[in-house]
Order: C-alpha cells, then structure tokens, then sequence
C-alpha cells in the first residue's frame, strides 16, 4: 500500500483514522486527486454541496450535534471565499471543522493563474489554525494537526490547505492523531467568587452559554436556582440547546434593545458560565453597546474552554444544593391547533401541538420566529439551535449537517425566505442524501427585520427606494417550484389548517419536506 500511495490517500487515510469520517465537498480542478482518493480509501462519507456555504455550514451543524469534526473539501481561494460567510458562523458556534482547501501546484502559483489568490491570508480571520502542506511526505501529519487543532475545547476552525503536487505526490505514511486533551477544571477561587455573588446579591442570574445548555447543565442551574433564587438566562442566540418538558427552563435575552435592557435590568448580577456580558448585535445612534445594568457587577466561572458542568457542579456542592430538586422545570404543555388566519401566534401554536419528540430545530427564523421559543417551552425534550454569527443563510446548511449527525431524529428547519435564498442549494443536497428535513419557509416577501433596523438606526419614514431594497416581493418566490425542482416534495400554507395539515405530511415523510408558509 505504501509503495503505490499518494499524499491525498495519506491524507484521506489519516482523518478516517482521526474519526473524522465524513467529508463535506464542492471540489475542483485542484483536488481531483481528493476526489479520487475518496472513492479508492472506504470509510468516508462525501456529500456533496452545490455551494461552498452549504458545506461549510453543514460542518457546522454536524459539529453541534455530535462535538465531533466533519472535513470539507474546497476549491482554491474563490471557493474558500464562497464558504467563508457560514464557515464565521461555526467559528462563533465553537464549532470543529477540518477545512480542507485545494491550491494551485506549488510551481504553479509563480505564474498568477487565474484562480491564484492569498488562501491562507483568506482563511485567517474565519480560522483559528491554517497550514499550506509543503510536501506529500508532510500532509499526513499535518492532516493529524488539523484534527488535533478542530478538536480542541471549545472547537476551532483548522484550515489546512493542499497544494496539487502535494496532493498527487508519492507518500509512504499515515499519521496518527492524538487524542483531545482533557477539559481543564476551574478554581477553587473562581467558585468561591461566584458563590458569594449568588449569596449576597439582592437579585442574580446565571448567564449560560456553550455546552453548559445540555441537560445537565440546566440541571445543575436548576438545583442552584433553587437555593439561592437566582435566573437563569442564555444569551440570545445559542450553539445547542436542550429544552422541553421536564428540563430545567431557561430564558433568552431579547434582541432589541430596549426589551434586553429590561431584562438585564431585573437580572441585576451575572455568574458567567461558558458566556460574556451581553452586548448588543449592533450600534444604534443613543443607545447603549452594553446590555447589562450600569449598577450590576458579573463574575466568571467557567468560560467555554473549560469544563462547565463541572464548574456548575462545584459551584452546587459548595452551595450544599446538590440534593435539591431543580427549580424552573418546564411542566409539560401542548397549544391546541390553530384556525383560521395564518399569524405568528397561529404558527407558534402549531410547533407546540405538533413538534416531535427528540427533535433538532434549527432557527433562522428571524423576526417571524420571536413568538416560537417561549411557545414550545413545554413540548417533549428537543434540541434547538441559533445562529451564533448572524450572517444569514446558516438555517438550512446546519440542518443538512444535523440529518447527517443524527438521522434517527427529525429535523425542522424555521426559515425567514431572506435568508433560505441564501443557500437554497441545501435543498437539493438534502434530496439527494434523502435527509429527513421538514422545513418551514416564511414566506412575508420582506427582509423584515431590516425594516425594524431603518426605525432602529432613526430612519422614521422610509422613502420608496428603501423600502424597495429591503422587498423581495418583485418578483414573489415560489417556494413550492422551487423546493419541486430541487427534488424536494412541497405544498403551500395560506390557512392554518393547511400549516397543521402540511406539517403533518412534513412530520410523517422520511425525507425532505418544504412547506411555503404565507404570512
């Protein structure tokens, strides 16, 4: 084997024996060798993306649900740049990725071709770790540092990039990967300090974040509430969240301003786990950065490079709250089905009659959402995810990425139609891999949410021009047609007893499922 391998197979070879199994890809020119070594090595699974930011975001969400790393495959800086906007978001989603980019020949780069650009000067600020391999004798180890760099707590970005000789070159090894280190432990100090906090604060809040909002985090926070009174709040927007009936309920911070200053305001003093003081998502001209009460004062216990549970363990015993039965249980609930009229409220209530056991919502749902997360508070246990970075387009990529993690769970994609046309690609992949999605398109023919950010900003009457470059409308998308040519099964919601019929159809197919709700 040895004798007849190139660099792409040592490189193949090494991520397979790195657990790192499936591949993500929108190859070129450049990685034919990639390409051709997938189908010669077994063991990996390729999936193809018709967008390089439905690759990267597919990692991402692959990531979330299993904390382990998938590969992408990438062609030269163009390609890269295509993937960069959803490769932020799984940067700020803590999320592990080995983000594999083809490269000119080294001897080739001197004659500036056509596709020849800085890729590593690319990759930089959406990577924690990037690396040009020299040589096809090095890229099986630097493939092992790549997985090593993606598995570090809390995940990273390792951008490795594979220049076409190194690629087809001779090679003689596979490289082995270490294993993650373990997750450092907070002091002593640090619990001591958050404890007095919660101890003598007249009003004081766990600020959660990262993997503290598995079940067992909440749990914990839950029992701390319990003794001391305390909140608990997770910022507006979150990596992974378990929640639903019988798990401790934890509340977000609005992404207005003016109603997360309220809520700062009540929250009065902060314990900081795997999460920072909050800032507001933008500047607006007379209103604060800092979201957090002027007279409130925040203490760290664990960031998201350390073990939280643990923390929050500790943090319980020395508070002698160990025993106690979690405070903030959300008791189980389901809202009756909706009539009539399609509203916001009419769909939050169909997600909270009909939402599945175990499933994966994945949210980018934008304004038309705001009403959903509290509605389905007490629905059976699920997770729910957001989009840490906030560049639209995330939805519906880590949602192919989640099927692919877990394909024994439903996954429901809540989609504003702004951001689905990002990376409406994803349809067509989740056809292809018959991935079990039922995605809710929202269909108001508007950036909405920009509309609110024209009154944020002070713009009080918006001229015709402006509006009009925040109207989709011109033409109207048809989702039904769209979804239909992409292979993916469609149907149109203009009442809310179609919503509660489609979403039946959507819940009960094996595989992708569209449904255009008219808003």
């Amino acid at each position: 084997m040895s004798e007849e391998m190139n660099g792409a197979e040592s490189l193949v070879r090494t991520l397979i024996a790195g657990d790192v199994n499936v591949c993500f890809t929108n190859p070129g020119t450049s990685e034919m060798h990639f390409v051709a070594a997938l189908d010669k090595v077994p063991g990996m699974r390729c999936v193809l993306g018709l967008f390089e930011g439905v690759v990267t975001g597919a990692a991402d969400g692959y990531y979330r649900m299993l904390g382990r790393p998938a590969s992408t495959l990438l062609h030269l800086a163009p390609g890269l740049a295509n993937g960069l906007a959803n490769l932020h978001n799984a940067k700020k989603a803590d999320s592990g990725i080995v983000n594999i980019v083809g490269e000119h020949a080294t001897y080739h780069i001197k004659y500036d071709a056509p596709l020849t650009a800085d890729i590593e000067g690319a990759a930089a600020p959406m990577s924690h770790w990037v690396k040009t391999s020299p040589s096809s004798t090095t890229i099986a180890a630097d493939g092992a540092l790549a997985i090593e760099a993606a598995n570090q707590t809390p995940g990273q970005i390792a951008t490795l990039i594979l220049p076409a000789d190194t690629a087809w070159g001779p090679a003689e090894a596979v490289a082995e990967t270490k294993a993650p280190a373990a997750l450092p432990k907070v002091s002593d100090d640090a619990v001591k300090a958050a404890a007095e906090l919660l101890r003598n604060s007249p009003t004081a809040t766990l600020l959660m974040g990262g993997a503290s909002l598995r079940e067992r985090g909440l749990e914990l926070a839950g029992r701390i509430a319990a003794k001391t009174g305390c909140g608990i709040l997770t910022e507006g927007a979150n990596t992974r969240l378990e929640r639903g009936a019988g798990r401790v309920q934890v509340n977000r911070i609005p992404y207005v301003v003016e109603q997360a200053q309220a809520v700062m305001k009540a929250a009065g003093n902060l314990v900081l786990v795997g999460s920072r003081e909050p800032v507001a998502f933008f500047a607006y001209p007379d209103k604060p950065s800092l979201l957090m009460d002027p007279d409130a004062t925040s203490t760290k216990l664990a960031g998201t490079d350390q073990d939280m549970e643990a923390a929050l363990e500790a943090l319980a015993d020395e508070l002698g709250c160990l025993d106690l039965a979690p405070a903030n249980i959300a008791a189980p609930h389901r809202a009756v089905l909706p009539s009539g009229e399609i509203t916001l409220a009419a769909i939050a209530q169909t997600l909270s009659a009909m939402l599945p056991e175990g499933a994966i919502v994945v949210d980018e749902s934008v304004t038309s959402g705001r009403e959903f997360f509290p509605t389905t508070a007490g629905v059976p246990p699920h997770d729910w995810m957001n989009n840490r970075g906030g560049s639209i387009g995330y939805g519906l990529p880590v949602a192919v990425g989640a099927a692919i993690a877990c394909p024994d769970r439903k996954v429901i994609a809540l989609e504003g139609d702004g951001s689905a046309m990002y990376t409406i690609q994803s349809l067509w992949t989740m056809a292809r891999e018959s991935l079990d999605i039922t995605i809710l398109v929202f269909a108001n023919g508007t950036y909405n949410i920009l509309r609110g950010e024209l009154t944020n900003v002070g713009v009080q009457n918006p001229g015709p021009r402006a509006v009009d470059m925040l109207s989709i409308d011109r033409p109207s998308l048809d989702w039904v047609s769209m979804a239909r040519g992409m292979g993916v099964e469609a149907s149109r919601a203009k009442t809310a007893e179609d919503l509660n019929k489609a979403l039946e159809a959507g819940l009960h197919s094996e595989g992708p499922y569209l449904i255009e709700v008219a808003i």
